[in-house]
């Protein structure tokens, strides 16, 4: 937990989406402080016309490297949040070669007591995390 879905366009190799995943999660981790084992993603590739993803009016140029990321999460700060949208953007331009311009992200925050790692427990509510 974060959980992290990836939309994006097929075509990206095996290694390149593992470079995304990667960057990503640790970006995460730095700018959320969680664990190490706290990996939640998810890849979901699409047709090219399965995908329109504009820019609000503000004139950002989007192209088929484009990156929906949607983040479910416990609640964080403004600051935190901030912190892993500049980092992830420029990390992911530096490793991936994704444009800045080419990285949407959602982020949903919910309550501890919406989430379960197994075990039929919320683990947040009962203390086990």
């Amino acid at each position: 937990m974060p959980l992290l879905h990836f939309h994006v366009i097929k075509g990206r190799k095996p290694e390149a989406l593992r470079a995304l995943l990667d960057t990503t999660h640790e970006t995460m981790l730095e700018a959320f402080k969680v664990p190490a084992r706290d990996r939640y993603q998810i890849v979901s590739e699409h047709e090219r016309d399965h995908m329109v993803i504009e820019d609000t009016g503000l004139g950002i140029p989007r192209t088929d490297k484009v990156v929906l990321l949607q983040m479910t999460s416990r609640p964080r700060s403004k600051e935190q949040i901030t912190t892993f949208y500049k980092l992830l953007a420029e990390r992911l331009h530096k490793r991936c070669g994704l444009a800045p311009s080419d990285l949407v992200v959602s982020i949903v925050q919910n309550a501890d007591e919406h989430w379960s790692f197994g075990l039929g427990r919320a683990q947040f509510v009962t203390g086990e995390l």
